[in-house]
């Protein structure tokens, strides 16, 4: 059922408990002084401990022992005995993190009463604990484009060490599925993930939740750091770390070690290291707003998680994932893109990069149909056509659905229209602009049904219509 380490300086006592709880289906360990109760620990931590507070010949007394395992291992409930109890003991004993409190001479009922209560919260939060884990470790790297496949491998190295990884990258481009990955891949899969954003952590509480704290009133609260111990801790967006915090977090990476806020014990972590940010740290490191040292053991593995505009050949199998996604967790409709969808999706910007793409992708689900292909025009116009980078020709989505003849007509149609436009209608402008002389320009736009009127004063280019165009 579980093993029980019981701590009582009393042999009769000590004997008694195990006896009990041996007919109970329990295996037991004994300890008589804090030194075996601490060698016993280190040896593997058991299920529970029921702790006696005054222990005669040794170095600890309860509360330090108390203490020092819900510093090393707060997963393990403690319950404290003591035939010396009193209502401040009791308090100062719950205080450190004890699950309950019992009087000597006891009541063998109370006492089985309160094991059974607490073994089963600690089965509770180790199930709470798998569960999140196991979430964690089925976070999925989508892609096979050259892009995703680079990061991929790189990724697939940084696995097998325990090396510290700075990801880099746009928001919204997976930085912190690539850490999962990393995470649900390595030799530390069993142990947490822990993920802290720091642009959305007020600066004054910053330590306080990476760090934990103790209070008179409250007791010790842990940390994120001391929740991520034998696992992972991400940071989200370390620029935004303050830079009190940063010094701090150096001696945590130096040390494995650190003090909680209000508290004078040192809590010992194994911690693998994960950062993440948008920025350029060494930039920031130069303008003084990062420390250099941190920079340094922090980017011990720099990995650059590609946007989604470098990886647009992955975006049909982004958006079937998300589907099969959303139809899993929400019993939304299970569609499929059409391909005048997949060449919209593919054509379009995106500055919110993956994360902006799976919004999308469940907004069409849910203001959609209920089956059938997912046409172009259900992809959400409020988003603009690619052509931001330096080099690129704008193309908009519906343009990339056509045949080449087709396509490269309305191109050069629209063209002309906004060239015309922009010089006022002024023909010789805009030939020399474009390149053309101006009898192949009009002839061009002759082709191309583009007449030229006046409106308002003005002239303008538009596209004649079909009457005219047969009627001339």
């Amino acid at each position: 059922m579980g093993d029980i380490l019981i701590v009582d300086d009393e042999r009769d006592i000590r004997e008694l408990i195990s006896d009990i709880l041996k007919d109970e289906g329990f295996t037991t360990r004994l300890a008589g002084t804090s030194d075996e109760a601490m060698a016993q620990m280190n040896k593997e931590p058991p299920a529970l401990m029921i702790l006696d507070i005054w222990l005669k010949d040794s170095n600890m007394d309860g509360i330090d022992i108390l203490k020092s395992v819900k510093r090393d291992n707060p997963e393990v409930p403690v319950i404290i005995i003591s035939g010396h109890g009193n209502i401040e003991i009791a308090v100062a004993a719950i205080k450190q993190g004890a699950y309950d409190f019992i009087e000597k001479p006891f009541n063998i009922d109370q006492l089985l009463v309160v094991i059974t209560r607490a073994m089963e919260t600690s089965r509770l939060r180790r199930e709470n604990s798998e569960l999140r884990r196991k979430d964690v470790t089925t976070a999925e790297m989508i892609g096979s484009s050259p892009a995703f496949r680079a990061l991929k491998s790189q990724l697939d190295k940084v696995t097998k060490s325990n090396g510290r990884v700075m990801l880099s990258g746009p928001a919204g481009a997976g930085k912190e599925i690539a850490a999962r990955y990393i995470h649900a891949n390595s030799e530390r899969a069993n142990g947490p993930f822990v993920s802290v954003n720091s642009a959305s952590i007020e600066a004054d509480r910053m330590e306080e939740v990476l760090f934990g704290r103790e209070s008179a009133g409250r007791g010790v609260e842990p940390g994120l750091l001391e929740q991520a111990h034998g696992g992972v801790i991400y940071f989200d967006e370390v620029a935004d770390m303050p830079s009190g915090t940063q010094s701090k977090i150096l001696r945590v990476l130096t040390d494995q070690q650190f003090q909680r806020v209000g508290g004078g014990d040192k809590v010992r972590v194994d911690l693998r290291v994960i950062s993440s940010t948008t920025r350029n740290l060494e930039a920031e490191v130069a303008a003084g707003n990062f420390r250099q040292e941190l920079y340094h053991r922090l980017n011990v593995v720099p990995v650059d998680v590609p946007s989604l505009a470098e990886r647009r050949e992955d975006i049909p199998e982004l958006a079937g994932h998300f589907i099969a996604a959303f139809n899993k967790s929400q019993g939304l409709p299970l569609r499929e893109l059409s391909e005048d969808a997949v060449a919209m999706l593919q054509t379009m910007n995106w500055p919110g990069n993956v994360r902006q793409l799976k919004n999308v992708v469940e907004r069409v689900l849910i203001l959609g149909a209920d089956k059938g292909e997912i046409e172009a025009s259900e992809i959400p116009g409020d988003a603009q056509p690619a052509g931001s980078e330096e080099g690129r020709v704008i193309l908009s989505g519906s343009l990339a659905t056509l045949p080449l003849r087709e396509a490269r007509e309305l191109f050069e149609r629209e063209y002309l229209l906004t060239q015309i436009n922009r010089f006022g209608g002024n023909i010789s402008r805009t030939a020399g602009f474009v390149g053309m002389e101006r009898s192949a320009l009009h002839r061009k736009l002759k082709s191309l049904n583009v007449v030229t009127s006046s409106r308002s004063g003005a002239r303008v280019a538009t596209v004649a219509e079909e009457e005219e165009e047969e009627d001339a």
